[in-house]
């Protein structure tokens, strides 16, 4: 048994969790520092090469505008992770707060909260998101990010909730409280560390879905738009475009590999981490 009477964790020699995080460290470095990866100027357009194929010097070649398209794909990495980190970091931040007070004393505050998350829940999130942001003039990435918030924070308030209720009576919340300990010491020392995994394994899958939201709204018009750069907004300009130039697809491919990296590694550190029977 481990510390607070919880099982150990399951470890490998190679935890599969380093694979992902390695390469949403690159996307990120992209996103911060888009000339350590030789971008070039995000404005330099010449309509003369509109369109054109990957080549010397322009690994993907042009977009409808002939910009580079490299750069652009730099470029927008920074909007995209922007909205996904920004939005996994505060959900987690209300989710965390208000699924442990309502988990650890429930009474008449979880019955609110859970008819609250119920009538959230009951419009799916991209549906009510476009709904929203159609009345929202400024759509660069923190009104799209406090939209998303707001409308996505039932998921993981009812995680965190469900592992607070089933660690408040496991033996080392009760030795705590008969030892004398208050009520917020126990869940700030004993409950929330053990139920840390399994709400970091939710948060990873949760921001993979929130990459691919931020994507599609952007895509149908309703998420950010410019002068911000993004994927979704790249692939929303050459919609029509790319059975001919497949090359325009580019943007697709990375948001892929994002969503892709960030449910792999909820999934490993489910595996990673998950006490064996």
């Amino acid at each position: 048994m481990g510390v607070n009477g919880t099982a150990p964790p399951r470890r490998s020699r190679f935890p599969l969790f380093v694979v992902p995080l390695l390469v949403i460290a690159v996307l990120a470095s992209m996103a911060i520092s888009p000339q350590l990866w030789g971008a070039g100027d995000l404005f330099d357009c010449d309509l003369a090469r509109s369109l054109e194929g990957p080549q010397q010097g322009h690994l993907f070649g042009f977009d409808l505008q002939g910009c580079d398209m490299y750069a652009q794909v730099l470029y927008g990495a920074r909007s995209s992770l922007s909205v996904a980190l920004l939005v996994g970091a505060l959900t987690l931040v209300v989710g965390v707060a208000l699924g442990s007070v309502i988990g650890f004393r429930g009474g008449w505050l979880d019955a609110v909260v859970q008819q609250a998350s119920d009538v959230v829940l009951a419009v799916p999130l991209l549906l009510a998101a476009a709904v929203v942001m159609t009345f929202v003039d400024d759509r660069g990435v923190w009104p799209v990010s406090l939209t998303l918030v707001v409308l996505g924070w039932p998921p993981m308030t009812r995680v965190v909730r469900a592992e607070v209720r089933g660690l408040r009576q496991q033996s080392f919340a009760e030795a705590a409280r008969a030892l004398g300990a208050s009520d917020r010491r126990i869940l700030r020392r004993h409950i929330l560390p053990n139920a840390m995994w399994p709400i970091s394994v939710f948060a990873a899958g949760y921001t993979a879905v929130v990459v691919a939201a931020e994507a599609i709204l952007t895509f149908l018009g309703v998420g950010l738009s410019l002068p911000a750069v993004s994927w979704g907004l790249m692939l929303a300009r050459v919609r029509y475009r790319v059975l001919d130039h497949p090359h325009l697809l580019v943007p697709a491919l990375f948001l892929s590999v994002t969503v892709a990296a960030f449910v792999f590694l909820g999934e490993s550190l489910r595996n990673h981490f998950e006490p064996e029977d």
